[in-house]
């Protein structure tokens, strides 16, 4: 994996590779290089504009990913506005464009302000094309004979308008919300409330709604199903015991087309790691899970040991047979300079499928980031 950045005052060329190949036996796809980025940057054009070139990433809740495009970002004062246009990249990020662009292109925006204190608004549009694969299928033709066809749809994929409203009161409230809208299927597709108050010392209560359909591509054959949308509703709340120690619970409820499902969590969170408790039950199936998780950087982060332990005991439902997983995870990372570090993890696991499966993974990380 790399990671590599160029910069001259204001201008930077950014990229983010890996090369990956099988050491103990080859297979066919070794080995493969992906380029995820590769762009330059150009930021503060005229104290207001950003504009990126080549293969970049999109950070978007509809359509994420990379693509190979041109992105402009304006930002003055209380406002900022972005527009992207590019093409979908080639499977397995490929160093070369996508053959039929015109086929498997992306655009889009977002205006945002923040104009009205402690508010943040904005508006977003994404537009993302995709070209599925021909096929062949049987048909009856006007004389009811059977003949073969072959099947090309549009390249359309997703066509989505959003928007967010955001309050933030420092101490008292935080308040997200936000909508999408499908173009395509010309129906709601998200709606999402997030609440947090920490109005009472040490206390803060979260409050959560979800109402989402599943996200399918409008050239996909899973379209013409009858599929469910979900519900979902969450209250949390953590208390700050002392500067070590904090108690978190939740308890949450989905409800489906024609079921519900609940779920529950206790946990304490200290400075040297975690222990967690987490139940469900209902439709989605029975589960109860503890875990474990430690980990603590000695001399000023030269060496940082970490742990975790879980045990899950599960069935999807009440007249199943009841399963069990065991984990463990035992790690070291070794920085002996800001740039360069070394990981080294075992990982153990053992249920029906995988009996005693045990993996060793070894990383070395050096951080390249050259100013001209």
């Amino acid at each position: 994996m790399l990671n590599l950045n160029l910069n001259y005052g204001k201008v930077s060329v950014r990229s983010y590779l890996n090369f990956e190949t099988d050491v103990m036996s080859k297979n066919d796809s070794d080995p493969r290089l992906r380029f995820y980025n590769l762009y330059l940057e150009a930021r503060d054009l005229m104290d207001i504009a950003t504009i990126r070139l080549g293969r970049q990433p999109i950070i978007n809740s509809i359509a994420g990913g990379v693509y190979d495009g041109a992105s402009l970002t304006l930002k003055k004062s209380d406002y900022k506005f972005n527009a992207y246009f590019g093409g979908n990249v080639p499977a397995y990020q490929k160093f070369e464009l996508i053959e039929n662009f015109g086929e498997n292109f992306l655009y889009g925006g977002k205006f945002t302000t923040t104009v009205i204190p402690n508010f943040q608004v904005g508006i977003g549009y994404v537009n993302k094309n995709f070209q599925p694969q021909k096929y062949t299928a049987n048909r009856l033709n006007p004389e009811l004979n059977l003949v073969e066809v072959e099947i090309e749809n549009k390249s359309n994929q997703y066509e989505f308008v959003t928007g967010e409203i955001n309050f933030n009161q420092k101490g008292l409230v935080s308040i997200f919300t936000r909508g999408d809208y499908d173009l395509n299927f010309n129906q709601l597709s998200k709606v999402e409330f997030d609440a947090r108050t920490e109005a009472v010392d040490r206390l803060g209560i979260n409050l959560y709604y979800n109402y989402r359909q599943p996200k399918i591509r409008y050239n996909s054959i899973f379209a013409v199903f009858d599929y469910g949308n979900t519900h979902e509703i969450e209250i949390g709340a953590d208390y700050k015991i002392n500067s070590m120690f904090t108690v978190i619970g939740k308890f949450g409820n989905v409800q489906y087309k024609d079921e519900n499902s609940q779920r529950l969590g206790v946990g304490l969170s200290t400075t040297y790691g975690s222990i967690n408790y987490r139940k469900t039950f209902g439709y989605a199936g029975e589960l109860d899970a503890v875990s474990l998780y430690s980990g603590y950087t000695f001399f000023e982060g030269l060496f940082t040991p970490t742990v975790g332990l879980s045990f899950t005991n599960y069935k999807l439902n009440p007249d199943d047979e009841a399963n069990n997983i065991t984990s463990l995870m035992v790690g070291a990372n070794i920085r002996p300079f800001r740039v360069l570090s070394f990981d080294l993890q075992g990982q153990y696991m053992d249920n029906k499928i995988y009996k005693n499966d045990l993996r060793l993974f070894f990383k070395l990380n050096y951080w390249f980031n050259l100013n001209i």
